[in-house]
């Protein structure tokens, strides 16, 4: 019954995923809206017609705007990978592969990647995407309006003809080459500004019919795609908050495709009518805690909060059991795992002696605001909460809208306590860099000084063996000084119509349907 896709990672081989990994983002505001709808709607792309291959989509979450460099929220850059490319892609095992570009070379000492781009590639508009215009894309990177500055900004771009790009590095960059394989590198025409938010312009299989905000994104075929044409005609996804709603609509075939939750395939478990594809996820869910809070600052409250809470009666609850404790922020699938998860081991009496050394035998108020369009971080919340609470630690619990929570808590670091999932990284650099110090995507505000150089030294690592007992390290600091309450790694559940065939999941947020097929 199970259209199994576990080859890449085996070990969580025959389980069950419910429940997906939000991703993260900068805020944008929402994009303005004309008569309701945005993008570039025509007569001949607007309708479906009867001898279109259509594929519906049911989506839990509104794009924050369809500007892969504006955001890393994977409500968004899932759409955006089929609207425009990257120099390099990802396959399903994580290995990179030619895309924009079609080769590349690397430097003897490693500070140079030169790449040889396709030849007559335009953008959706008509305009040439050369490697000029890829030097302009890539600086934009480098915009202070851009989420991924910090993981640019020891790049140059330098164009050495209309086909040949030289990125240059300041110092060795080892996860260099996978920098450019994320679906936020996308090449984009900077000529249309800001607009990209609404009006995206890639080189990429499909282009922008429409889109409704909060109801529906409508993506058509490119028909002057440089490389292999899709199967499909065009693309729908419906935006249902509810799982509800979600349930119905497959019923109904009013879409074909959708990320599960547990009460979903439960129902669904002996339906011959749809097949479900799972694959562990490349991500963690955790509770995150903000260290610019003076009481959190203290490691004892923090181990106190570990200790405080049963992270498999919380996985058990939230997400009937369906994940892998964890204590680090390191993925079970990646090379080089270590398990943390006993670090702290439950242990609330544990916990109330920390806090007294801390100077809370009295209590501790903390604020915790959660992302009401992921009900299951609400849950989980809730749930740590009440655990807390048990300890002496009274948590004012706040639900926020996941725009506002994208600015007031992860860009805005207004919050004490809230839960989320990340999803994880193409190198181990990139997933653990958020703890750097000044790392703009250090929203829980840590800082480490023996991680900044564990980190600084792992850029420059050219032995693999080496850079992975580095990793390994790593993994053992946070799970030590937990600046966040790591609860699992979670693995993914899609149903689909049996029609639908080629859907894959990858190790980073993209929805690649140029490789999906319909049959009749």
């Amino acid at each position: 019954m199970f259209s199994q896709k576990v080859t890449r990672r085996e070990v969580l081989g025959g389980a069950l995923a419910f429940l997906a990994l939000a991703g993260l983002s900068g805020c944008n505001d929402t994009p303005e809206q004309k008569d309701g709808q945005q993008g570039n709607q025509t007569d001949a792309t607007s309708a479906s017609s009867s001898d279109q291959k259509v594929l519906k989509m049911g989506i839990g979450v509104d794009p924050d705007g369809l500007d892969p460099q504006r955001t890393a929220a994977a409500a968004t850059l899932e759409i955006t990978a089929n609207l425009y490319d990257t120099l390099v892609e990802v396959t399903v095992d994580g290995d990179i592969i030619p895309a924009l570009a079609k080769s590349w070379d690397v430097s003897e000492d490693g500070l140079t990647l030169t790449f040889t781009l396709q030849d007559g590639v335009t953008f959706s508009n008509g305009n040439p995407c050369d490697a000029n215009a890829c030097v302009a894309s890539f600086e934009r990177l480098l915009d202070p309006a851009s989420p991924k500055i910090s993981q640019y900004s020891g790049y140059t771009f330098e164009a050495l003809d209309e086909t040949t790009l030289a990125v240059h590095t300041k110092t060795l960059n080892v996860s260099a080459l996978s920098d450019f394989a994320y679906a936020w590198a996308a090449v984009v025409d900077v000529t249309a500004g800001e607009k990209l938010s609404s009006q995206p312009v890639g080189t990429g299989p499909y282009k922008l019919d429409v889109w409704t905000p909060q109801q529906k994104v409508v993506l058509v075929r490119n028909e002057k795609y440089w490389g292999q044409k899709p199967d499909i005609d065009r693309i729908e996804f419906t935006v249902l908050p509810d799982s509800t709603s979600q349930l119905v609509s497959l019923r109904k075939g009013e879409i074909d495709l959708l990320m599960g939750t547990s009460e979903q395939v439960e129902a669904l478990q002996d339906d011959t009518t749809f097949q479900f594809i799972q694959a562990p996820q490349n991500g963690v869910q955790l509770m995150a805690m903000n260290s610019e809070n003076k009481a959190l600052a203290d490691v004892r409250v923090r181990k106190a909060i570990n200790y405080a809470v049963n992270k498999q009666e919380l996985i058990d609850s939230v997400w009937w059991g369906q994940g892998i404790a964890i204590g680090s922020h390191y993925p079970v699938m990646l090379k080089g795992y270590i398990d943390c998860s006993n670090t702290y081991p439950y242990d609330p009496e544990k916990a109330k002696t920390l806090l007294k050394e801390a100077g809370y035998e009295n209590g501790l108020t903390l604020n915790m605001r959660l992302p009401k369009d992921y009900q299951m971080y609400v849950d989980a919340g809730q749930i740590i909460a009440d655990a807390l609470k048990k300890v002496g630690i009274t948590c004012k619990v706040e639900i926020l809208e996941w725009a506002a929570w994208l600015d007031e808590v992860y860009t805005g670091r207004k919050y004490d306590l809230t839960v989320v999932g990340h999803t994880g990284r193409l190198d181990p650099i990139t997933l653990l860099a958020r703890y750097e110090s000044t790392s703009s995507e250090n929203y829980m505000n840590f800082s480490n000084e023996e991680l900044d150089k564990m980190l600084a030294q792992y850029r420059t690592e050219l032995d693999e063996e080496k850079r992975i007992a580095i990793v390994q390290d790593i993994e053992t600091l946070l799970a030590q000084e937990v600046p966040a309450l790591y609860i699992q790694d979670p693995i993914t559940t899609y149903i689909a119509a049996q029609k639908v065939q080629g859907f894959a999941m990858y190790p980073i947020d993209i929805y690649q349907f140029k490789y999906v097929t319909l049959s009749e």
